[in-house]
């Protein structure tokens, strides 16, 4: 009969819906680690059947960890027998460096794309950020800092991270196991949170160019956040363009297989955020739907423009709508770009072989004492 041992995994919120699937893929593979979720509070919605909480440090407790790395119970942590800990963000490894450091136990960090975009994290002035704080006693002590593009490996260098412990590892997609779309679909979708970094104002834009001369296809736009209403304001004005709000992983699957294509009009953020390597375009990808997306979505290696999906430049709403009607009114090119989009993610990007990855470096990471320097190639095989 066979055991796993347990690892801490630590996210500050657990766990915003937003971010709920692509987290827990992360694990969805492992058969001899078991992940046991710590933070400083569990959101109201939060499936525990899925998320085994561990620990969380609410009130003055979270206060203390946060400013001065005091980690309370520790004792009831260390009798978890915990064999490693693993951060979502880099913000999350500053955060858990302490917790790592009580127990004696190794560290990982995952970074996706802001964690090395947003410059607020490396502010030093007036007042420096936790992050920035941190960065140096981090670089040193974790024993891996995993980037899940390798846009954002370069951006973690850049910012002065140890090119030594930046491993690139993408987290896979569930949806090769799903039914693919068939034929051609119909119509523009994007998904994803509704903020700047999305793009979403340049996407309405390259649609009230389209609508002009006379492009008729439907637009679904699903998501949430804090520019909902600027745009369904922008989108009231357009005819046939759909807000559906926040929807669960099946309905946008869904959606997906419905659509022509997905469309990733990202941008970089006044506050320097950008896309790591977003989800939703290897969920797209995996059900056989082309993806039209920006020089700014952090798709490097995963779209070639022109054989599985478009690129285009960011900020700029006619080359977007220029994509958008060139692939969309070919339903023979959307066909066939559907195929290889699916070709390319069955290639790299299945979750189940990524979560396995992930568990091997980890297993790899606790089999040595921390701020260890290892040989990730061996370890991944």
């Amino acid at each position: 009969m066979s055991t796993t041992r347990p690892i801490l995994v630590y996210r500050d919120a657990l766990l915003p819906r937003s971010e709920a699937g692509f987290m827990r893929r992360q694990y969805a593979g492992f058969s001899t680690l078991s992940p046991l979720w710590v933070g400083r509070r569990v959101l109201a919605d939060l499936d525990h059947s899925s998320c085994r909480v561990a620990a969380t440090f609410p009130g003055l407790s979270g206060l203390g960890f946060k400013l001065a790395g005091h980690v309370p119970g520790i004792a009831g942590l260390r009798a978890l027998g915990a064999i490693a800990v693993h951060a979502q963000f880099g913000r999350g490894g500053a955060l858990a460096l302490p917790l790592a450091r009580a127990l004696g136990l190794p560290l990982v960090v995952t970074f996706h794309g802001g964690d090395v975009s947003k410059d607020a994290h490396f502010r030093r002035f007036p007042l420096p950020a936790l992050f920035a704080l941190r960065k140096r006693q981090l670089a040193h002590y974790a024993s891996a800092l995993v980037c899940v593009s390798e846009g954002v490996r370069d951006g973690l260098i850049a910012r002065g991270l140890p090119a030594e412990k930046a491993v690139v590892l993408p987290i896979g997609t569930d949806t090769l196991t799903e039914r693919p779309r068939t034929g051609k679909g119909d119509g523009l979708l994007f998904v994803g949170r509704f903020v700047e970094m999305k793009g979403i104002a340049i996407l309405l834009a390259a649609i009230a160019r389209l609508r002009a001369q006379g492009w008729q296809q439907r637009v679904v736009l699903i998501g949430d956040g804090p520019d909902r209403d600027a745009g369904a304001a922008a989108a009231a004005s357009l005819r046939g363009v759909e807000l559906r709000g926040w929807q669960p992983a099946e309905a946008v699957y869904a959606a997906m297989r419905d659509a022509g294509a997905v469309c990733i009009p990202s941008v970089r953020a006044r506050s320097g955020e950008a896309e790591g390597l977003p989800s939703v375009a290897t969920e797209a990808m995996g059900l056989g739907v082309p993806v039209i997306a920006t020089t700014q979505a952090g798709v490097n290696g995963l779209i070639t423009s022109g054989l599985n999906g478009l690129l285009c430049p960011a900020g700029d709403p006619d080359a977007l709508a220029n994509a958008i009607a060139t692939l969309l009114d070919d339903p023979a090119r959307s066909i066939a770009f559907g195929a290889a989009a699916r070709r390319r993610v069955q290639q790299d990007f299945d979750a189940m072989t990524q979560s396995r990855r992930l568990e091997r470096l980890l297993c790899g990471v606790a089999a040595h004492p921390p701020a260890s320097t290892l040989d990730f190639a061996r370890i991944l095989g």
